[in-house]
């Protein structure tokens, strides 16, 4: 059994994060998983969530969480746009 983490934004969009690679095929869940299904529409569906999330926090975050949600959604949109 895993420790489950504290609840921290970051661990919010770290998650969030982890939902649209996964979406977009980056990631596999398994080692014999040979090519990962690709879902645009669905990662394009968690990346308007971090930015529901970017616009609600706006004036509200350390630096540091500014920071990573802005180059989150900037390198998702990226990808996407790459898929």
């Amino acid at each position: 059994d895993l420790p489950i983490p504290p609840a921290s934004f970051e661990l919010l969009v770290f998650s969030l994060r982890m939902q649209a690679e996964q979406a977009l095929g980056l990631l596999r869940l398994s080692e014999t998983e040979e090519k990962p299904e690709v879902n645009v529409p669905l990662a394009r569906h968690v990346i308007d969530l971090l930015a529901v999330i970017e616009e609600k926090t706006r004036g509200n975050l350390s630096l540091e969480e500014k920071r990573l949600l802005e180059n989150t959604l900037t390198e998702l949109r990226f990808r996407v746009v790459q898929a």
